[in-house]
């Protein structure tokens, strides 16, 4: 049973069509199935969808089945069916939802359903499969995201504002409850003002400062993590500072982080760093709560083992075998000059001997070598030009 405030928003909606572009994205025709959400989007915005999302009016998986090619049934194919036949690669019965292959491209199709939030911050139940477009649109994040395209016709159904929003370059709620009921939302929101350059509506800025003062840590990290992962691979130090200043780090630790003074945008640019987002992340502190991979963890393990390096030979060897995320969660945090030193001089210099030489020198494999190579490369650090000769000679005289 939907609350009061469902039943008060449903009864204002306003229900329009409008015809958009042309969403020839698949060849198949049924008057129930239609794109919905970030396609339909993007497709206005002019802006290519990499994901193809769809819903059907009705059972998804029904819907699948019935146009999934089965040789030794008696009952063949409906026409239709028989010149867009559909693969079915994965189900989800609770969900009613469907991944299928279509035209030889993935697909996910979800059944309009109708759905409660008995834990809050956690998945949703559903209580209903099959329900009408009016009733599903209100499970759906922002408006921006409630339309839905005709796969047929190409109109475009919107039940809640969304293109005026769009038009207006606007990130609004459906209901109040939005944010309690998932606060992955507030990422959400700050990933699509990043992406796309829109803003919250007073109103829905205002329910998210609200809950950010009262949060439920009783929330699904593993979904909080993803949102993480896609906002700050976005590489924006606007976001990030948005992230932090808003109060919206607070999802994921309720101690109080401060804003670094160093531009992080830029070092992950100059340093082609791949995985940004642990480093934002990262800066955050306390992480106890996102289900970390082991590589993830060692990076910020890695970082809290350094022990503050003095000479070039000490920040050489700290750094020498950490992964670049951890170098520049250090530069961030810690020491910016030793770190910059570190990644713009030290780490071109390398030696040119191996144990092979020391070896063709007459000298017998030891483990002496490892402390050797340490003390050439010591000098090396102080003096570049070393040549190949220089370090052999070097190290024969250590031995």
């Amino acid at each position: 049973m939907r609350c009061s405030l469902f039943t008060l928003h449903i009864s204002l909606i306003i229900l329009f069509y409008v015809k958009i572009g042309n969403m020839n994205i698949l060849n198949i025709n049924d008057t129930k199935l239609y794109y919905v959400g970030g396609v339909v989007r993007d497709e206005i915005l002019g802006l290519e969808s990499f994901d193809v999302d769809m819903v059907y009016e009705g059972n998804a998986i029904e819907f699948a089945e019935n146009r999934t090619p089965h040789p030794s049934s008696e009952h063949p194919l409906p026409q239709g069916a028989r010149e867009n036949p559909i693969e079915i690669l994965q189900i989800n019965e609770p969900f009613g939802t469907v991944r299928v292959k279509i035209d030889g491209r993935w697909v996910d199709i979800a059944s309009t359903r109708e759905e409660v939030y008995e834990r809050k911050g956690h998945l949703p139940v559903v209580t209903k499969i099959g329900c009408s477009l009016k009733d599903d649109v209100m499970r759906r994040d922002f408006t921006i995201n409630s339309l839905y395209k005709s796969a047929v016709t190409g109109e475009i159904i919107d039940f809640t504002g969304g293109l005026k929003d769009i038009k207006n370059r606007t990130i609004r709620v459906l209901h109040n409850n939005s944010f309690i009921d998932d606060p992955t939302r507030i990422i959400r929101a700050l990933k699509f003002s990043v992406r796309f350059g829109f803003r919250l509506d007073e109103h829905t800025k205002k329910l998210q400062d609200e809950y950010l003062k009262i949060i439920n840590y009783d929330m699904c990290y593993k979904r909080i993590k993803k949102e993480l992962i896609e906002t700050f691979n976005l590489n924006s130090q606007a976001a990030f500072e948005k992230f932090i200043n808003e109060g919206i780090y607070k999802l994921v630790t309720p101690q109080n982080v401060k804003l670094p003074d160093v531009n992080i945008e830029e070092l992950v640019k100059k340093y082609k760093i791949e995985h940004p987002w642990i480093i934002y992340a990262g800066i955050l502190g306390d992480l106890s709560r996102l289900p970390l991979t082991r590589s993830e963890q060692k990076i910020l393990d890695d970082f809290k083992a350094v022990k503050n390096p003095e000479t070039d030979f000490e920040i050489y060897k700290t750094f020498e075998k950490a992964s670049p995320e951890t170098v520049i969660l250090y530069a961030v945090l810690k020491d910016y000059k030793k770190t910059i030193h570190y990644l713009d001089n030290l780490r071109k210099i390398k030696l040119s001997i191996t144990g092979k030489d020391l070896q063709n020198a007459g000298l017998p494999p030891s483990a002496k070598y490892s402390k050797i190579f340490d003390a050439v490369l010591e000098q090396k650090l102080a003096s570049p030009q070393m040549s190949k000769e220089d370090e052999l000679k070097t190290a024969i005289e250590l031995f």
